[in-house]
């Protein structure tokens, strides 16, 4: 069987485990443990053997804990068998769909806060980047100037208002003619962080913006900022910003 994968440095425990009062607290860090050894190929293969002398305590600890946040929903469990029937691996996979997206992006960047990045800036990725910024500025326009085409993301206008209504609690509801006075850097600023918003907001993500504040996304804004301007044209630049600042917001809140 293959060694056990180094785990990352940071693990993910969303609020769905941290406040789950059917979980023993042991069951919710084995959890984050879980999503710390999840590489490229989206699951983690430790064994029970790993976990139970990581945590000092017996294999069939492990095994409960395994079959409990299956039952649960939080995991899935997949055997690998060989032609004998034997199983040969396991395979743990999380299926909080948000969680899985942040763990794979984690994964992808690979480094602790602020992360860096090493991968190579293709031009799909590029292509990508492009998209963001175009849905950006439009939503953007949608939102301080009511123009352009309703936001899809929204379900109807009962959501979209909900949402506006946590701008207006962040104070980020500018109108035209203040932002008119706005320097590029500071218009760019509160356009991603207003998409950001939107992102976690739409990712039902309700409990970590009850406990934001508006300098929790500009403070960590600009420690991004910071640390772009840092390492801008050497390996570890940051090749998407957005989706940078996007996990990092959601490492902020998290850990709140």
């Amino acid at each position: 069987m293959k060694n056990e994968r180094q785990p990352s440095y940071y693990a993910i425990i969303p609020a769905t485990i941290r406040y789950d009062e059917r979980l023993k607290y042991a069951e919710r860090l084995f959890y984050g443990e879980v999503t710390a050894l999840i590489g490229k190929e989206g699951y983690c293969f430790a064994s029970n053997n790993y976990f139970a002398d990581l945590y000092k305590v017996i294999p069939g600890t492990i095994s409960r804990w395994v079959s409990h946040l299956s039952k649960l929903g939080y995991i899935k469990v997949e055997l690998i068998r060989d032609n004998n029937n034997a199983i040969i691996e396991r395979r743990i996979y999380i299926t909080d769909i948000s969680c899985r997206r942040v763990v794979q992006d984690t994964y992808k960047q690979n480094s602790t806060y602020p992360y860096k990045q090493n991968c190579s800036y293709t031009m799909s990725q590029k292509a990508k980047d492009n998209n963001i910024n175009i849905r950006i500025d439009r939503f953007f326009n949608y939102i301080i100037n009511n123009k352009g085409e309703f936001p899809k993301e929204f379900k109807n206008e009962e959501q979209y208002q909900e949402f506006y209504e946590i701008i207006e609690r962040f104070e980020f509801n500018y109108t035209e003619d203040i932002i008119n006075t706005f320097k590029e850097e500071n218009i760019e600023k509160l356009k991603i962080i207003i998409y950001a918003i939107k992102e976690i907001f739409i990712k039902n993500k309700g409990k970590i913006l009850l406990k934001a504040t508006r300098n929790d996304f500009l403070d960590v804004y600009n420690s991004c900022k910071d640390f772009e301007n840092s390492y801008k044209d050497t390996e570890n630049e940051i090749k998407s910003f957005f989706d940078y600042y996007y996990i990092s917001i959601i490492r902020k809140l998290g850990a709140k």
